[in-house]
């Protein structure tokens, strides 16, 4: 079943049909839907007279993009903390879990800085940060990291579901099961793939989840998610304290009868006040998104990056990303002779795409059409 993409185009991205652009760049930053823009200008003129603001009013848009988050993920609302960006959420799983010295945690080499550096900070506390070799071409080695949990004293294994710079997609289930069964926690870097593809975080054993919604979610800078296992979620104490993770903290009338008393679910990891604006928009996109439906989303971009890898691989060009489903979302990227050159040669081209670790990155969504992947590869191929 397919979804109306002129229709969608026109009304929610008219620049893209009017030809201004071809944005394949979805990785890097995604473009805010007309709905989503009109959301923010009607909550920013309230912001411009704030007594038209009501508390109730603040407190239901964030419980609407818990549930419009947890929806992503197959999970329940009260598994998701709002955080302003997918770092916050990674920090949530390096500050709050029962690590000690000497316990190591693993990840893949090549890995987005965002789940390095809170990693690596851990090891000022004596614990071990390992990272797992990369194959030749430099896309994860899933293999290697299973074969890597069953080091002595691995804890904690944290990966991103969808690598920024070759679009590798992780079996999670598969990753999931071997972690659970090894007692070691299993961490996501997510970003990369919810909104493009469908996410079962339970089923996949997933014990935090960290997303941004700036890229395939459509949404501001600032918004995004974290998912916590509901059966983890007490076990751990928050270790950045917001005066909002309290349980009484939405009486307002008795602020000052001090209780440090967590929330029972994921909003104990949520951090003072959030930017209400951005989650409207935020709340805009996520329901735009889910009322196409991923799994369309998906088979939409899979048959895309499907006939460009066709195109790439007849003209004997060396693809990064799989050509498996299994193990691809909606990164496409692929080596040229000289990258930035081929980059330079897009952008004059109108084409927005990004150059990753040497190579060139496409990375279509779900009003992208077969027109726009054929204006890049037309500029792309003659540089294979």
């Amino acid at each position: 079943m397919t979804y109306d993409l002129a229709h969608l185009r026109k009304k929610e991205f008219p620049w893209a049909e009017r030809g201004e652009r071809v944005y394949l760049n979805h990785a890097s930053t995604g473009p805010l839907p007309a709905r989503s823009i009109e959301a923010i200008a009607s909550w920013a003129a309230m912001r411009g007279q704030p007594w038209r603001i009501s508390d109730d009013e603040e407190i239901a848009v964030m419980h609407r993009a818990r549930e419009l988050a947890a929806r992503l993920v197959s999970a329940s609302p009260d598994e998701i903390a709002l955080t302003p960006n997918t770092s916050h959420g990674i920090n949530i799983a390096s500050r709050c879990l029962p690590l000690r010295a000497g316990d190591v945690v693993i990840t893949p080499d090549r890995e987005f800085p965002a789940n390095v550096y809170p990693w690596m900070a851990l090891g000022r506390e004596g614990i071990v940060y390992e990272r797992v070799p990369c194959t030749a071409l430099g896309v994860p080695d899933e293999d290697a990291i299973l074969s890597a949990l069953d080091r002595p004293r691995v804890r904690v294994l944290s990966l991103s579901w969808v690598s920024f710079a070759t679009g590798y997609t992780f079996d999670l289930e598969r990753i999931g099961r071997a972690c659970r069964q090894r007692g070691i926690y299993f961490v996501v870097d997510a970003i990369q793939g919810v909104g493009a593809r469908p996410l079962d975080a339970r089923a996949c054993l997933i014990d935090i989840l960290a997303c941004g919604g700036q890229k395939w979610l459509l949404s501001q800078w600032g918004t995004g998610f974290a998912y916590v296992r509901r059966e983890l979620v007490q076990e751990l104490e928050p270790r950045q304290i917001g005066w909002l993770a309290v349980r009484d903290s939405y009486d307002f009338s008795r602020l000052v009868d001090y209780d440090l008393t967590w929330y029972g679910d994921a909003r104990r990891f949520e951090v003072g006040t959030l930017p209400y604006h951005d989650l409207a928009a935020f709340c805009t996109s996520l329901e735009m998104l889910l009322d196409v439906g991923i799994d369309r989303i998906a088979s939409h971009v899979d048959t895309l990056i499907d006939n460009a890898i066709s195109r790439l691989h007849a003209a004997d060009a060396t693809v990064v990303t799989p050509h498996d489903p299994a193990h691809r979302a909606a990164i496409l990227t692929v080596r040229v002779k000289n990258p930035a050159r081929a980059s330079e040669q897009l952008a004059r081209a109108g084409i927005v795409c990004s150059l990753r670790e040497g190579a060139i990155r496409l990375s279509p969504h779900l009003y992208s059409t077969s027109g726009d992947m054929d204006r890049a590869l037309e500029v792309l191929l003659p540089e294979v």
